[in-house]
């Protein structure tokens, strides 16, 4: 099972770093494949900076995690993918459902438990193991 678990988590990764990469180089396709559009050049900037940072930070942890198996480095991923749940819900609650709103939070919710789970099955470090 917990090679199962850790291969899930490093394919998630993988999933996310190659996502973030797409908002890197290809914004605006990025965007539009998720139902955004950028306005102008601070648009397209912002969408390259703050959804690259977020889905590299997510990935690069994932298969850190994964690689090393460290359950104590998921913790970061899941909380992200929780709070986007949290995001969506409260959305969906103002604003009425998006036609995409199931499908994505079963997916965030789903890889958010995969994470937890991992955390749970693979080894953590104690403090005085990671320094000063």
């Amino acid at each position: 099972m917990r090679l199962a678990i850790t291969a899930l988590v490093f394919l998630g990764g993988l999933f996310f770093i190659l996502f973030g990469l797409s908002f890197l180089f290809q914004p605006q396709v990025a965007a539009s494949g998720i139902g955004l559009a950028a306005s102008g050049v601070t648009g397209v900037a912002t969408l390259r900076a703050d959804f690259f940072a977020f889905f590299g930070i997510l990935g690069i942890c994932m298969i850190w995690g994964a690689w090393k198996r460290r359950g104590d480095l998921l913790l970061l991923p899941a909380l992200a993918l929780l709070m986007a749940v949290a995001a969506r819900l409260l959305s969906a609650a103002l604003d009425g459902p998006s036609p995409t709103f199931v499908g994505s939070v079963a997916v965030e919710a789903v890889l958010a438990g995969i994470l937890l789970v991992a955390r749970a099955v693979l080894p953590h470090h104690r403090v005085e193991d990671v320094g000063e």
